[in-house]
């Protein structure tokens, strides 16, 4: 059973920084594009940066590049999204997904507050 479980949301001040985690089962990490989204209220959810191949070739939506860091441990089969220089505007819901083949897979989501 595929399964994707986020962890590390909380609340943050302006300038802090957060770690996520995306733990799977039910599947190999490596073996899917796995990508980071997130939804602020009242918007649409929108991509925040994804990992892929076996190399670990990553991209980032251009307001989160140099800030955001996205990465891959196959051996515990996770993908870690860390976030540095927190903006209130990164408030929302931070989803990790799943997809391969045209199967695609959501976690439920960690809710980040950045706010002093």
């Amino acid at each position: 059973q595929v399964q994707l479980v986020e962890s590390g949301g909380g609340l943050v001040e302006p300038g802090g920084s957060l770690r996520l985690s995306c733990a799977a089962s039910g599947f190999t990490v490596s073996t899917y594009v796995m990508s980071w989204y997130r939804q602020a209220p009242g918007k649409e959810r929108e991509l925040v940066a994804r990992i892929f191949g076996a190399g670990g070739i990553t991209d980032y939506a251009d307001s989160m590049k140099g800030r955001f860091t996205v990465s891959r441990d196959n051996g515990k089969n996770t993908v870690d999204l860390q976030m540095n220089s927190l903006e209130p505007e990164d408030t929302g819901v931070y989803y990790c997904k799943a997809v391969r083949l045209g199967q695609q897979y959501w976690g439920q989501g960690t809710q980040v507050t950045v706010s002093s």
